[in-house]
């Protein structure tokens, strides 16, 4: 007799971890969905009842979500602008979970190895955010203190029924977007002094070329997929998406570890300068 496969679906748990408003418990669900996807203890199966659409994955109850020019920006050289920033930063780690976990969850049909990729993704945004969210406790201040804007969802939003789509403008274009402007906030970060700050930002800047890449594999896996060439592709989606624009600078060494070919860069600063 053939023996029952009772392990957890791993859409059950996917569905979890994005469905959770508690960040402390978001956190450690997405830890123990990585382990347990690792561990082969989640059976690789989404299940015929689990809802394939969110309009909004989980986010604390007292975060409020306004238009970005709402979101107030002061300077660094008062202790009021370094939270802001940091709980800026840690807004964008947090939407990152839910993006790496809508990855996973959403689209179904990828080889096994895009799931360990994404979920990998997923821990490494979870662990990014618990270092910012213990660096505002610092300044005891908690995630959800201040309004936030939701762009980074609302273009999984435009980008949920195409899994090209999504992997060519939610990590080579919002995530690429890090890459390219962490360097400076650290240099803004350690010109006031909070040093502890500019480590978390080094390790979130230097993982983040990983997740640049992974989106770049998989965004190229798709295109030859459906038979279309990636780089056209690429620019044609940010003419439809971004009106054919891209804001400079560039982290030109960044974005070729993730991927990046150099004939993508020039084509990229052309279009900066429109």
């Amino acid at each position: 007799m053939d023996s029952v496969d009772d392990r957890r679906l791993l859409g059950s748990a996917l569905l979890e971890c994005l469905q959770c408003c508690d960040a402390v418990e978001k956190v450690s669900l997405t830890k123990a969905l990585g382990a347990q996807w690792a561990a082969r203890h989640l059976r690789p199966e989404y299940g015929d009842s689990v809802p394939l659409d969110l309009d909004q994955p989980g986010l604390p109850n007292n975060l409020q979500l306004v238009p970005p020019r709402q979101v107030p920006m002061r300077a660094l050289g008062s202790e009021q602008g370094r939270i802001g920033l940091l709980h800026a930063v840690a807004h964008i780690e947090f939407n990152a979970i839910n993006l790496a976990l809508d990855a996973a969850y959403r689209f179904r049909d990828f080889p096994e190895a895009y799931y360990d990729d994404w979920i990998s993704v997923a821990v490494d945004e979870a662990r990014h955010f618990e270092m910012l969210a213990d660096r505002l406790s610092a300044y005891g201040a908690t995630y959800g203190d201040l309004p936030a804007h939701n762009g980074l969802w609302e273009m999984a939003c435009a980008t949920r029924h195409d899994r090209l789509h999504r992997m060519a403008l939610v990590p080579r274009v919002l995530e690429a977007r890090g890459l390219d402007v962490t360097p400076g906030m650290i240099k803004r970060v350690q010109s006031v002094g909070d040093l502890e700050t500019v480590a978390v930002l080094k390790i979130i800047l230097q993982e983040e070329e990983r997740h640049v890449e992974i989106g770049t594999r998989w965004f190229n896996w798709c295109c030859q997929s459906a038979g279309v060439e990636p780089q056209s592709t690429f620019l044609g989606l940010i003419e439809k998406h971004y009106g054919g624009k891209m804001k400079a600078p560039f982290n030109e060494p960044a974005r070729m570890r993730a991927g990046f070919t150099e004939n993508e860069m020039q084509a990229i600063k052309r279009l900066a300068q429109r």
